[in-house]
């Protein structure tokens, strides 16, 4: 009994040393009643002025059906001080932002009678809510199921008519590609358009399509929006594949109102997965994940300093993963493979360190009965461990550490996963979760787990300069009744602090985290 309460107190004294280094602040907003029980949060933006504007699409009817947008705005206080339905129908939400006072819903919409794909802007002031409507790209063709591709993951190149809205990081541009194939007719289109929804580049990429499809996933712009660098897979269109061969790789396309440039990465018994390119102070890079061979396990960092101009490849480093890292996914068990990455967010901070992080995520599915006799398919997403690496400014890794979580849901996946904040050369991340706190493993590894119960703690992970760990409860399920967002906030990067929003059913608020 003894030896049981000694263990007791070392952990609960290991679980208090893990939380003293972290200073958070929290301010719970007013509660307000919603009409909207049945919505997914789509963005939150910077009005400009301290506050916030809130957009959520929202479902209603016997069936579920989209109805339209539901506006709310904020102020620095955590007040709703206005809110509008904006009802619609039929269109598509690709994404919005906020520039100049003004509020921009970038949709896309099948326009029967003129037989094309339409991008359209909806535009009206943050202070008095008055929609006016702009087509800004219109695309002759057959209708199809799932024309705007949102997965790049397993992207479908067979429905003869794809397209993909991209944004750069602060918004002051994006970029729409579309690819039209039918017959003997393979058009493949990239345009960029700034904020002022000026197309400033329109560019045939219909000469790269004929072997290979293209599913773009990321871009970086220069500052004058002069060139755009996009990132994404090229996959090669051989009618077989045998089992050694990889069906794809990532290339890095340069695109101006002149000219365009491509290059690829793989190296012999180096495969790239999940790049992501920066462009900071003049210098392009491209950093992610590598694979030792043809298959989806990841072995390691990978890092490319590229030439602005001609696209030279610079200098590339790969970086294996660590025995500490190993240590913190596995334990001992070192059979197993590390896969399913998906990048979250990336930063460089001001000793030109990169810091990123990323998920294992992944979706799972099943049959089940609906209680009437028939079967229904069942699709469950899973957010689980979260990874943190730290290359120098060569591209050499300090450090790469794995938290263990687990997380799965067949709903709204704005409640699960997680968000980051960087501060300095520190990482936050924040988790929602209905632990008390995480259950210790072997060899002082912890993992959180998602639980069972309808409120949510929320907890703060640290990781330091040299990568070490620690973590403690930040607001506690009696707080904060509503649950959190946690995957989708509004962060500033000025401010140090992380805007969330909390809903359930009929009741909605604010939660704003402050980092000191």
């Amino acid at each position: 009994m003894k030896n049981k309460i000694a263990l007791l107190v070392l952990l609960l004294l290991g679980v208090m040393a893990y939380g003293q280094e972290i200073h958070v602040t929290y301010k719970i907003g007013e509660k307000y009643s919603d009409r909207y029980k049945y919505s997914n949060l789509q963005s939150i933006s910077d009005d400009g002025n301290g506050g916030t504007i809130l957009i959520r699409s929202y479902y209603s009817g016997m069936i579920l059906k989209p109805k339209g947008y539901y506006i709310e705005h904020y102020n620095k206080n955590l007040e709703l001080i206005s809110d509008f339905n904006y009802k619609m129908k039929g269109s598509e939400l690709v994404n919005s932002f906020v520039k100049n006072g003004q509020i921009h819903l970038l949709l896309l919409n099948y326009n029967r009678g003129a037989n094309a794909y339409e991008y359209i802007i909806h535009k009206s002031p943050v202070t008095n809510y008055n929609f006016i409507q702009k087509t800004i790209l219109s695309i002759e063709s057959e209708e199809v199921e799932k024309a705007l591709d949102k997965n790049f993951y397993n992207r479908n190149f067979s429905s003869g008519f794809t397209t993909t809205a991209l944004f750069n990081k602060d918004k002051s541009a994006f970029l729409i590609s579309t690819h039209y194939k039918k017959r003997k007719i393979n058009k493949h289109t990239i345009y960029l358009f700034n904020a002022e929804l000026e197309n400033i580049i329109e560019h045939d990429f219909s000469s790269h399509v004929e072997n290979k499809n293209y599913a773009f996933e990321d871009i970086v712009t220069s500052k004058d929006l002069n060139e755009v660098y996009i990132i994404g897979k090229a996959y090669f269109k051989k009618k077989r594949f045998v089992t050694t061969e990889r069906k794809f790789q990532y290339e890095l396309i340069k695109i101006t109102s002149e000219e365009e440039k491509i290059t690829s990465f793989d190296s012999p018994g180096k495969y790239s997965e999940a790049l992501k390119p920066i462009l900071d102070n003049g210098k392009l890079i491209c950093v992610g994940f590598y694979a030792d061979r043809k298959d989806n396990r990841y072995n390691g960092i990978s890092y490319f300093e590229i030439d602005l101009v001609t696209l030279e490849m610079k200098s590339k480093k790969y970086n294996a993963f660590s025995q500490q890292f190993m240590l913190d996914k596995f334990g001992k068990d070192r059979a197993k493979q590390i896969k399913n990455l998906v990048f979250k967010n990336i930063d460089v901070t001001d000793n030109k360190d990169i810091l990123f992080n990323a998920e294992e995520y992944f979706v799972t599915s099943s049959y089940q009965s609906n209680g009437t006799g028939s079967r229904i398919k069942v699709r469950r997403y899973h957010y689980n461990d979260m990874v943190s690496v730290k290359l120098n400014e060569s591209g050499d890794m300090a450090w790469a550490r794995n938290i263990n979580k687990t997380e799965v849901t067949q709903g709204d996946g704005a409640y699960a996963s997680y968000s980051s904040l960087t501060k300095g050369d520190d990482t936050y991340f924040f988790i929602s979760t209905a632990g008390e706190r995480p259950q210790q493993l072997s060899n002082k590894r912890i993992i959180f787990r998602q639980g069972y119960s309808r409120n949510r703690n929320v907890f703060v992970i640290k990781l330091n300069s040299q990568g070490d760990l620690s973590y403690k409860k930040m607001i506690d399920d009696k707080d904060a009744r509503l649950p959190l967002m946690v995957s989708i906030p509004f962060k500033n990067n000025k401010e140090n602090s992380v805007l969330f929003y909390a809903k359930r059913g009929s009741k909605k608020q604010l939660i704003k985290v402050n980092i000191k």
